[in-house]
């Protein structure tokens, strides 16, 4: 009986965190109507700016994969001197406000030495895709990074001793053997960063408010507009994310299986 009671209590917490999650997702849907969704996906500005939105998300995604990958590795397999503050450093970016994220990415990449380098080369920050990028990257590279983290952690050393031993080199046992055990882990880190950045809102509007970003474009309207003319943004911005990341998880859970 008591077992009854305890399980019972579980599953009544469960919905209430599953309702509260799921709720303003259905409401929004439901108040707008899938054929309103559509209409307000057809017009060229709310279309080029979830584009943009996945497109800019994507490569920040990609970028971080060929350099975080690799970090998260040698964090994972080595003890060295000043780990742990590297380790504080990549977490850095979820523990503080995301338009102070965006002040700091000005001071730091916008004046002084990095900006002369950037003048040099034609890249411009300010309302631009690379200043979105900079604003993404920087508050989702934290999930990419200990996700793979995590993943080799599981991955046995000795797989690559063995492999090693077989006259695998070092890299080859990296890729051949290492990366996809722990592709499960890196993937399911890349979609959480591609996520993050999706949603990304705070340091892009300090960088970057053009061109407009998703997020970007559901604030201008609500400020501008109102409720009415922001809430179909989000329920469009809602339905394909939605729709890609189930594809994804779908694709990973079964090549995984």
């Amino acid at each position: 009986m008591k077992l009854k009671i305890n399980k019972a209590v579980f599953i009544i917490f469960s919905a209430v965190i599953v309702f509260f999650l799921a709720f303003p997702v259905v409401k929004l849907f439901y108040t707008n109507g899938f054929f309103k969704i559509i209409k307000t996906i057809s017009e060229k500005e709310v279309f080029d700016s979830i584009v943009l939105t996945f497109k800019v998300s994507f490569y920040a995604t990609l970028f971080v994969f060929f350099t975080g990958v690799p970090l998260a590795y040698i964090i994972a397999r080595y003890d060295f001197f000043g780990k742990s503050v590297i380790e504080g450093v990549i977490d850095i970016p979820t523990m503080i406000p995301h338009t102070a994220a965006g002040i700091a990415l000005l001071v730091a990449f916008n004046s002084g030495f990095f900006a002369k380098v950037f003048d040099f080369l034609g890249i411009q920050m300010i309302d631009s895709k690379i200043g979105i990028m900079f604003g993404m990257m920087f508050l989702s590279a934290t999930y990419l990074i200990n996700g793979a983290k995590e993943g080799f952690k599981k991955v046995d050393v000795k797989y690559e001793y063995v492999a090693r031993t077989l006259g695998a080199s070092w890299f080859s046992a990296f890729v051949r053997v290492v990366l996809p055990n722990a592709r499960r882990d890196i993937v399911n880190g890349m979609l959480m960063m591609w996520a993050r950045g999706l949603g990304e809102f705070g340091a892009v509007v300090i960088i970057a408010y053009h061109p407009m970003i998703a997020p970007v474009l559901i604030y201008d309207r609500f400020n501008n507009f109102g409720l009415k003319y922001s809430a179909p943004v989000a329920a469009a911005m809602i339905m394909f994310s939605l729709v890609i990341f189930i594809i994804v998880r779908f694709l990973n859970n079964r090549k995984s299986g």
